[in-house]
């Protein structure tokens, strides 16, 4: 007798634990994705800025990018691994070494640059947008320090890029 009442005890006690995960625990949440995406652009157009604003670190004390940085950038549903990579002269001709597995390009021009700088944007975009491993890829082209007075609206950039059939967006940072 005392052990059909162990037993039921038993299966009570299973019976409970189990109606209380159901209700209460359902177990944890399921993994969010991670997209692995590449940023690029010149020296000085914001990248290392955006990056850090998109994963809430200080502003304070930001240092242009030497070769490359690799950034988690977690949103609620997603998680970014975005591979930064630097702007000089003498970097840009290794990028196309980090495009292997991106995903997506996010491509920061400094609208407020001089014409030269802008040439050689435009040209690194376009060579960017050519390549075997991204022409398939999205892009986000970027318009950085719109909150400059030399800046170029939209419309400019767009035209200066030869981008009449992309989206392209602005940011004060």
């Amino acid at each position: 007798m005392s052990e059909c009442i162990q037993l039921s005890f038993a299966v009570c006690r299973i019976g409970i634990y189990t109606c209380f995960r159901a209700l209460c625990c359902k177990g944890p949440p399921p993994p969010r994705p991670e997209y692995d995406l590449v940023c690029i652009g010149l020296t000085g157009s914001g990248k290392t800025s955006l990056l850090s604003q998109l994963c809430s670190e200080s502003a304070e004390n930001i240092v242009s990018t030497t070769g490359f940085s690799i950034k988690a950038v977690p949103f609620q549903n997603a998680i970014l691994n975005v591979k930064e990579l630097g702007g000089a002269d003498n970097i840009r001709k290794y990028w196309s070494r980090y495009y292997q597995g991106s995903q997506g390009v996010i491509f920061v021009l400094d609208s407020a640059s001089s014409e030269d700088d802008l040439e050689t944007a435009r040209n690194e975009l376009h060579s960017a947008l050519q390549h075997p491993q991204l022409c398939t890829l999205p892009f986000l082209i970027l318009a950085n320090h719109q909150d400059k007075p030399a800046a170029r609206s939209v419309q400019e950039v767009s035209e200066k890029f030869f981008l009449h059939t992309f989206l392209l967006c602005c940011l004060y940072l």
